[in-house]
């Protein structure tokens, strides 16, 4: 009976061993985790903060009459460059001719008038040194000679005016620039300092406009005393171009817009070609101040959580989750400002599985680790 007893307990014994060592094969420690590793290296990081910015003519001008009158002539082509002093509108000049020659007769009749009574005095203070004329003769002829003096200087001063009008009746082009589409034709009435003929405004060089927050100000003062040829970089508005030429600042406004805390900021552009024109939209790349030697890693080891930024790094077979402080981007990779020592391991792949100190090995991260079954497998 009791032999029976203990044949019966033996399997249940068995079974029982085998189950408690498949469960304790199954809690067992996890293996460690294949991962991918890049080395924290130096390299000259050079980026540049953007601005939405606007070309500027350095000088435009209305070009507008100063006198009335029909325009006779128009001597240029209408969007061409033109020179300093080239003759642009003709105004009927003809009523400006005849007053500037008539204004020139009443001067020169002044002018005879002043000699005759100049000779008037000269003899009467002759003769009345020989007392042979009364001295109301003498001074008649004194007051005489005077009131033609002034005759002669309002004279001068009516073919000065005459001259000017006449002077106005052709618009030169006041600087070298080029000039828009004309806003008169032929035989239109123009009234002096209301009529807008045309517009000519200079190319080369030339300005870009944007604005920057005022706590940079004086940092853009710095740059104003000190930028080299890379500080300052032009895209053009294709997204793509960069313009070949580099510039410098030219002005910072005088203050701060007290609406949006902003002041603008000028900066001059050689222009020789003529490919940056009044108005265009573009982007200005300024030098970034922490540009130079800096620490960098592969953005793809970086992770986010709550605006802040994690790495984990490699020590020996432990991944250490290390908080740290990002700046710009540079292609594939991401400038380190604070947390990471150059030569440190940051994990580029295999971390998404990681924890805080887990156990790790280098290898590929995408290789089927022990005890994982295959999608789709059976």
């Amino acid at each position: 009976m009791k032999r029976t007893y203990l044949y019966l307990l033996t399997p249940i014994v068995i079974s029982a061993i085998v189950s408690c060592g498949k469960k304790n094969q199954q809690n067992g420690a996890m293996p460690p985790t294949p991962v991918s590793v890049a080395t924290v290296t130096k390299a000259d990081a050079i980026y540049y903060d953007q601005y939405q910015a606007t070309v500027v003519a350095l000088n435009s001008v209305e070009l507008r009459s100063q006198v009335s009158g029909f325009i006779t002539g128009i001597f240029f082509k209408e969007g061409e460059v033109v020179q300093q002093g080239k003759e642009l509108y003709e105004i009927d000049r003809r009523k400006y001719i005849a007053a500037y020659n008539q204004a020139q007769a009443n001067l020169s009749s002044a002018q005879a008038n002043l000699v005759k009574a100049q000779k008037d005095v000269d003899r009467y203070t002759y003769l009345e040194k020989n007392d042979a004329v009364a001295k109301q003769t003498v001074d008649q002829a004194v007051a005489a000679f005077e009131t033609n003096k002034s005759a002669v200087e309002s004279a001068k001063a009516q073919v000065a005016s005459a001259k000017t009008d006449l002077s106005y009746s052709i618009i030169t082009a006041p600087f070298t620039g080029r000039i828009g589409i004309s806003q008169v034709k032929l035989g239109a009435q123009v009234s002096p300092g209301t009529t807008l003929l045309n517009t000519i405004s200079s190319e080369n060089p030339i300005g870009v406009d944007f604005v920057i927050g005022e706590q940079d100000i004086s940092h853009f003062y710095d740059l104003q005393k000190k930028s080299t040829d890379s500080t300052f970089r032009l895209q053009l508005s294709d997204g793509t171009t960069t313009y070949g030429k580099s510039g410098r600042i030219l002005a910072i406004d005088r203050g701060v817009n007290n609406q949006t805390g902003t002041v603008k900021v000028r900066v001059q552009f050689a222009n020789p070609k003529d490919e940056l024109r009044d108005g265009m939209s573009c982007v200005m790349k300024v030098l970034n101040d922490q540009s130079g030697e800096q620490l960098i890693i592969p953005n793809k080891a970086v992770t986010e959580q709550m605006g802040e930024y994690f790495v984990f790094v490699s020590q020996d077979t432990i991944a250490v989750q290390h908080k740290i402080s990002v700046g710009q981007k540079i292609g594939a990779n991401i400038i380190v400002l604070k947390g990471l020592q150059e030569g440190d391991k940051v994990i580029t792949d295999g971390f998404q599985r990681l924890r805080d100190h887990g156990k790790i090995v280098l290898g590929d991260p995408n290789a089927q680790q022990p005890g994982q079954q295959k999608q789709g497998g059976k």
